[in-house]
């Protein structure tokens, strides 16, 4: 009886096992990756037999202008917007003037008083003057002594200097008038070229940092685009002056663009560019590439799209 008892009992062990073990292997297979099938949007189809693929951008030719401030201060009028055509020294923005507008105040204040100065001179010396004539005009020598003729002219020569000091102090004036007016003028923001104002990041009633990181407004040259392609410094080698080039729209390899050379920007920077962080860190090195193309009308393009780059370039390390 005992024998038997437990040869069931092993039998219904070993199913109960088997059964465990199945389990196991269902909810492992469950947490199992599933293994990808073709990506969601196929790569691009390289243009040339031998290339160098790069990540490139879009900029305005001739690059953005990230338009500053000469020094911070609160903004009080904001003239342009965004896709606004401006020309060159056309006004952006207006910082808050009233200080300088005070110290103007003070300024003309401080002329009418030197040229009230020099009006005062000018009478004093027409008096002594006309008194010194009257002196050498007496023939009698024992009218008038030496002394009092000698001192006459002395105080016309006190006189004359008084009144060359008051103009020169309403010409010091006057300079410094000149001086707040082109402060003044200062914090008025002029368009420094022709272009097309892509961003603005300030407000009438914001403070307006000279921060590079935060440029007021960003100015471009839309018309047509500019390509800034980041080769790797491995390849650095491969790449000449006038190779041909092909750009293709991120997200859709059937749009495609032919890049006409502008220049090689020839110093090997961290790949920052299309991050904007200057504070991350890299392992990669890339030289800077810049390709111009006309923008077309169908489909649109935009200032910081991410474009795929193909660059006809020969494996130097390979008999042609």
């Amino acid at each position: 009886m005992f024998s038997k008892i437990l040869r069931y009992g092993t039998i219904v062990a070993a199913i109960a096992g088997i059964y465990l073990m199945v389990q196991a292997l269902q909810a492992q297979a469950k947490n199992q990756p599933v293994l990808g099938g073709d990506p969601p949007v196929m790569p691009p189809a390289k243009p040339f037999k031998q290339s160098v693929a790069a990540t490139g951008i879009l900029e305005a030719l001739s690059e953005n202008v990230a338009i500053g401030v000469p020094l911070p201060g609160l903004v009080t009028e904001v003239l342009v917007k965004v896709n606004d055509r401006v020309e060159k020294d056309q006004p952006l923005l207006k910082l808050d003037d009233r200080d300088l507008e005070a110290d103007k105040l003070s300024n003309q204040a401080q002329q009418q008083i030197s040229r009230a100065q020099i009006t005062v001179s000018e009478a004093q010396l027409a008096k002594l003057e006309s008194q010194l004539q009257r002196l050498s005009a007496v023939t009698d020598r024992r009218a008038v002594s030496q002394d009092e003729l000698e001192n006459s002219r002395q105080d016309v020569a006190v006189s004359k200097a008084q009144l060359v000091a008051a103009k020169a102090q309403l010409t010091v004036s006057e300079n410094a008038l000149k001086r707040i007016n082109l402060l003044i003028e200062r914090l008025t923001i002029r368009a420094p070229r022709v272009g097309t104002i892509i961003q603005v990041n300030v407000r009438a009633g914001e403070y307006a940092a000279t921060s590079p990181k935060t440029p007021a407004m960003i100015l471009g040259e839309t018309d047509k685009l500019q390509v800034r392609a980041d080769i790797d410094e491995q390849n650095a080698t491969r790449i000449r002056a006038g190779q041909a080039a092909f750009a293709y729209l991120k997200g859709d390899p059937t749009i495609t663009f032919p890049l006409e050379f502008v220049r090689i920007e020839p110093y090997v920077i961290p790949k920052v560019s299309l991050t904007g962080s200057s504070t991350e860190r890299v392992d990669t090195r890339v030289l800077q590439i810049i390709y111009s193309l006309t923008r077309p009308t169908d489909p649109p393009l935009y200032v910081g799209q991410q474009v795929d780059v193909f660059i006809e370039a020969p494996d130097r390390h390979k008999k042609q």
